[in-house]
């Protein structure tokens, strides 16, 4: 499962779908209870033939899948789900016969079809998949996100070891975009029409699964994911890993030219460099340990000779050489005649 950002569907597990109220909670909960071949089916005494993504049976049934009491809610979150496309449904009213359609079911995942068994997968037992944009229509029509959306649309854009994210190789972490890897709470409470405190809150609400990890400045923040699926184990990242890597990124970025926000700036970096630093991620990764990137910046300086007034500026000194100080040490330029001979005749 590398580089999931190449594929356009991701895992969810039965066993954690995305609790709250809204939209993508409802959806989950449906989904996660459709038939995942095509068969017949036993509800109420009646045989029902469903195929791949599809439920039938009662309102009664319908009422237990959703988790509410009323018959009316029921019927709301189905007409809700109908009209954003996601999902069709028909209701016999004579016979209370209810069939709904999950309009975003994907089938290459799922394999070859089973002949025999259950059509129903057994409840909180296997995965879920679903499309990576299957949050995105309800950013396009300006929809208000609640709880349960903006925490199924933080699972949808995990990604882990995308090359474009040197980030991901510590962890799966939450990428908008190509140049969304870093993220900040503005952002977040935009793309879902909240406020930022109310994205603050809801970060530290559901840490169990989302660990938010503050930059330094303005640049914004990384969101882990702890629960994603991976082929391996992953542990959450250290904050001195992050900070190296953040600072390896900015050195190459060095001579970029910045037209942009330090927020915007720094995601450009990212998305341009990482593949360059992968590499060295990776291969310290396998040994546990991330490298110290932290950059050995050294200058060339001419010395002058029997300068009492630049001892500190020009460190030990050598006759007939050259030497090689920090910067970090340097005070200023020595502006003695002396010295600006000995760099001619240098």
């Amino acid at each position: 499962m590398k580089c999931l950002m190449k594929y356009n569907w991701v895992k969810l597990m039965r066993s954690h779908l995305p609790q709250g109220k809204g939209l993508m909670g409802a959806w989950a909960r449906l989904a996660s209870r459709a038939a995942f071949r095509k068969g017949q089916t036993q509800y109420c005494g009646y045989t029902n033939d469903v195929n791949a993504g599809e439920w039938s049976g009662g309102i009664v049934g319908v009422k237990s899948i959703l988790g509410v009491k009323r018959r009316s809610e029921a019927i709301t979150a189905l007409k809700r789900l109908s009209a954003f496309g996601y999902i069709t449904y028909t209701l016999d009213e004579t016979t209370k016969k209810l069939t709904y359609k999950i309009c975003d079911w994907v089938m290459k995942c799922s394999g070859e079809e089973c002949m025999g068994g259950n059509v129903y997968a057994t409840q909180n037992y296997g995965f879920l998949c679903l499309p990576r944009n299957i949050t995105e229509r309800l950013t396009e029509k300006n929809y208000i996100f609640e709880e349960s959306d903006a925490w199924l649309d933080l699972w949808c854009h995990t990604v882990f070891e995308d090359p474009n994210n040197a980030f991901s190789f510590l962890a799966p972490s939450v990428q908008y975009g190509k140049y969304g890897a870093i993220l900040t709470l503005e952002t977040l409470g935009q793309r879902w029409g909240w406020e930022k405190t109310k994205v603050w809150r809801f970060i530290k609400k559901h840490g169990d699964v989302f660990s938010l990890y503050r930059l330094p400045g303005s640049f914004g923040c990384l969101i882990y994911n702890k629960l994603y699926p991976t082929n391996k184990e992953v542990s959450l990242p250290t904050e001195n890993e992050i900070i190296r890597i953040l600072n390896k990124i900015r050195i190459l970025g060095t001579n970029t030219y910045k037209t942009t926000r330090d927020h915007e700036h720094i995601n450009k970096l990212v998305a341009w460099y990482s593949k360059r630093i992968t590499q060295e991620i990776v291969s310290n990764i396998l040994e546990n340990r991330v490298a110290d990137f932290n950059p050995i910046i050294r200058a060339y300086i001419s010395h002058c000779w029997n300068c009492k007034n630049c001892i500190y500026d020009c460190g030990n000194v050598y006759k007939g050489y050259t030497s090689v100080i920090y910067l970090t040490n340097i005070r200023g330029p020595c502006n003695h005649e002396h010295t600006k001979k000995i760099k001619r005749r240098i």
